[in-house]
């Protein structure tokens, strides 16, 4: 048959690009029923985010228990297959907000009936296994990923084990997790990216007769492009004996950023469970971006990957990727894909006048697709004289659910922002949102703040707080300048040891009643004995200080800035509270069991 005509093929594709402009709008078709080691459709992609763990290494990125749990319950309604909670073993509280996760998240189904898999990750060792095992035990799915690298060069330098004992290692994990009574355990050979093809046959093959359910191809350093990581994923289904009885993953660091064109070429030579993290974060480059994958899928799943499709419900992306921006101090860069400030922002002439045409002219995606709510189809302009009604339903249409006890805070900031601004954007919601609902429990309340400042005298600031014992407590500072002052005499009322790392200011939106919105981060600069202020790397072991992030947005600057500091402070106040809860916790059980084994004894 002759090919069509020239014309016909630029109709069809203008029709193909107006299509995909408007796709994805709607809830994702049903996922087949999650059983270990197989996908019956031979087309879906299960999507496992590490958000929390890989995530959670990047610098400053330290979580509390809560966040941690606020961010899985969204991965949730996200409709993500997997989530990898973090490392059990790096700390009893890591430990503790795996196991938070594995109960509620891993046992409550969301709207839609789904409850995703709970993952703890492990080194190949029977400590570390024991750890993720007590910690995700309790979900009604759980998953045990345990690892162990396989290049030469980390064979050598790192563990300096001969690659027949990087093998007994890796056969050993797997089937003692399998011992435990986990049926559903995955095996990463790290830094496969840079192995040596005739190894990865042997060691995958082995892990999957002991009871892999899942081999994960990490490209860990991100070092191969995607022809070859496809051509790899390709090979391995090829020849490692048993491949049939699993499912093969990818995760593509992103260091040349290739992560995302990695992970789909991964998809396309095979792969059916796709490892990613919200906004891409992650150890230095970070990771492939779950958002990028998902939405590369959505739009040419059909057409060029011969139907992959995903279960993600893509209308909370925006919303998950606010909040973990929020919780980690991590900004997303404005012309990020998807979720970026500019991903759907058209100022050039020629794109503008495109646009008011036909937005698929600009457009293969709409930002409502991806919950983000350009347009308001009710008519709605939020001001002074709005409503409780209006304002939860604004903040339902843009992907927020809020409890009625936040409600009355959000509506009391609200209002007051209303009498400074004619008009409050969705911009202003969001951000007053994550002010006071996303933010860690208060152990000191900044309650008043007043600073002196100009060319003619010291900046001084006069701050009163209210402190977890309940008395209110008021000093006053001087500094190089107002914010400055601000943080001294925040400093000498709570006197906790931090060093400010990193200091940020925006504008919400254009104006001169613009909301700012101020992100700071410290650094626990408590004594190595002290409470609460390392923490270990699952890869290297290296304990490394942790650092805390705080974000605030008020329309005085330097209110907002005050606010994030103290909010950062709290962080890391309440990261000590929860560890030596959980510590004191521990040594009470081991106590008990002493007590029990004397008893037995005698």
């Amino acid at each position: 048959t002759a090919p069509p005509p020239a014309r016909a093929r630029a109709g069809a594709r203008s029709r193909r690009g107006r299509r995909a402009a408007r796709c994805c709008a709607g809830a994702p078709a049903p996922r087949p029923e999650y059983v270990p080691g197989e996908i019956s459709d031979p087309n879906y992609v299960r999507i496992f985010d590490t958000t929390l763990r890989d995530g959670e290494q990047s610098p400053g990125a330290a979580l509390t228990c809560s966040e941690k749990l606020a961010i899985a319950r969204q991965l949730a309604k996200l409709g993500v297959d997997i989530i990898e909670a973090g490392f059990p073993r790096a700390s009893p509280d890591d430990l503790e907000a795996v196991r938070q996760i594995a109960k509620e998240v891993g046992n409550q189904p969301t709207d839609t009936g789904h409850v995703p898999v709970i993952c703890g990750l492990s080194r190949a060792n029977e400590d570390d296994i024991d750890a993720a095992w007590e910690a995700v035990r309790h979900a009604r799915r759980p998953r045990i990923h345990t690892f162990i690298a396989t290049s030469p060069v980390h064979m050598e330098a790192k563990l300096r084990l001969t690659p027949d004992e990087v093998v007994d290692r890796a056969v050993k994990a797997v089937k003692y997790a399998r011992s435990l009574g986990c049926d559903d355990v995955e095996f990463s050979p790290e830094d496969a990216g840079r192995s040596e093809l005739s190894f990865l046959y042997r060691i995958l093959g082995e892990v999957i007769e002991a009871g892999a359910t899942t081999i994960n191809i990490p490209d860990t350093v991100g070092y191969t492009i995607p022809d070859e990581f496809g051509s790899m994923i390709e090979a391995i289904r090829a020849n490692v004996p048993g491949v049939d009885k699993c499912v093969v993953s990818t995760h593509c660091q992103n260091d040349l950023g290739l992560a995302t064109a990695n992970s789909l070429a991964g998809a396309a030579g095979g792969a059916r469970q796709i490892e990613c993290t919200i906004n891409g974060i992650g150890e230095r480059a970070g990771n492939a971006s779950l958002e990028e994958v998902v939405m590369a899928i959505a739009m040419r799943g059909e057409e060029h990957f011969g139907g992959l499709r995903t279960g993600i419900d893509s209308k909370y992306i925006t919303s998950a990727s606010r909040m973990v921006s929020e919780y980690t101090g991590m900004m997303v860069q404005p012309h990020k894909a998807i979720v970026g400030a500019n991903a759907f922002a058209h100022e050039s002439g020629i794109h503008q006048d495109g646009m008011l045409k036909d937005k698929s002219t600009y457009e293969i995606m709409t930002p409502e697709s991806v919950g983000l709510a350009r347009e308001d189809d009710a008519g709605l302009v939020m001001g002074k004289h709005s409503g409780r009604h209006a304002l939860r339903t604004r903040l339902a249409d843009l992907g927020y659910t809020v409890t009625d006890g936040d409600m009355r805070d959000i509506f009391k900031r609200f209002k007051a922002l209303a009498d400074t601004k004619k008009i409050v954007t969705d911009e202003d919601l969001q951000a007053l949102l994550m002010d006071e609902v996303h933010q860690p429990a208060e152990i000191w309340h900044l309650a008043d703040l007043q600073v002196v400042s100009g060319t003619m005298g010291l900046p001084t600031a006069t701050v009163r707080m209210m402190g977890p014992d309940g008395v209110q407590r008021t000093t006053s500072a001087v500094g190089t300048g107002p914010v400055d002052a601000a943080y001294k005499a925040v400093q000498q009322i709570v006197q906790v040891p931090v060093e400010l790392t990193e200091y940020s200011l925006n504008a919400v939106t254009e104006g001169i009643d613009a909301l700012a919105n101020t992100r700071v981060q410290v650094a626990d600069l408590g004594t190595v004995g002290n409470v609460g202020n390392r923490s270990a790397h699952p890869q290297t072991g290296e304990v490394r200080t942790a650092s805390y992030s705080g974000t605030s947005a008020d329309t005085d600057v330097v209110v907002a800035s005050a606010k994030a500091y103290v909010n950062a402070l709290n962080k890391l106040l309440g990261m000590r509270a929860a560890k030596t809860s959980v510590d004191a916790a521990a040594s009470s059980e081991g106590e008990s069991e002493s007590e029990a084994s004397k008893v037995a004894s005698a």
